[in-house]
């Protein structure tokens, strides 16, 4: 097998991880994880302290890294890397822009890279984080160049890219428009002192009480 496809193959595997990871169908009986599992050797400290500091367990993390560890023997990932491993996710639309967003989320010192621990933190909190660590997760994706505040370009920048991702797989087909026209509503709701910025404070006020919003929030989980 060629450097390229087995390149491919790997991503491909790593995403396979998340997805049985997201879907609850890790399988506990399986030989061949059981195998690959007790090969892994990876600073036994540093996962015992990854499953006191999130909510996966021993194991859920021993898959997780293995997959991590595959495809990243630096023990990192890059920009590219990750847009890869998005776009076995959503083959019908185009998730690079979105992927982007989620990896300058994912990357909290913003050096350019995503470390095994950064990347498990982040996973725990949107799959299993309580409603105001989602909260605080999205107001992050959301607030693009982190100085604090969300401005309606960057909500439809991240709206956008979102329905760029997913593509035909919307039901019906959504019309060009229906982002920005979904945004001016969540903006104006969410701008309580019509300042033309959001913070987190009037993000997580407003969420937590607007039903319609919090439904919306389920996107993030569905997407990841």
């Amino acid at each position: 097998m060629s450097c390229r496809k087995r390149c491919k193959w790997e991503i491909f595997k790593f995403a396979q991880y998340l997805y049985r990871l997201v879907t609850g169908t890790l399988n506990n009986d399986s030989v061949e994880d059981e195998l690959e599992l007790s090969a892994v050797r990876h600073r036994p400290e540093g996962l015992e302290q990854l499953e006191a500091q999130t909510r996966f367990s021993r194991k859920e993390l021993q898959i997780l890294y293995r997959g991590f560890k595959t495809e990243c023997p630096s023990g990192i990932v890059n920009e590219d890397t990750f847009k890869d491993i998005y776009s076995q996710f959503f083959p019908q639309g185009d998730a690079s822009t979105y992927a982007h967003f989620l990896f300058n989320a994912f990357d909290t010192d913003h050096n350019g890279s995503v470390s095994f621990e950064d990347f498990v933190m982040g996973l725990s909190i949107l799959l299993r984080g309580t409603v105001q660590e989602k909260l605080n997760w999205a107001f992050n994706l959301y607030d693009i160049n982190k100085d604090g505040y969300i401005t309606k370009e960057e909500m439809l920048d991240i709206m956008k890219a979102i329905y760029d991702m997913m593509g035909k797989c919307t039901y019906p087909v959504l019309k060009e428009e229906t982002p920005r026209q979904h945004v001016e509503v969540f903006f104006q709701k969410m701008d309580k002192n019509k300042d033309g910025v959001v913070t987190i404070d009037e993000f997580i006020d407003c969420c937590q009480n607007d039903e319609n919003i919090m439904r919306s929030m389920h996107l993030f989980e569905n997407v990841l």
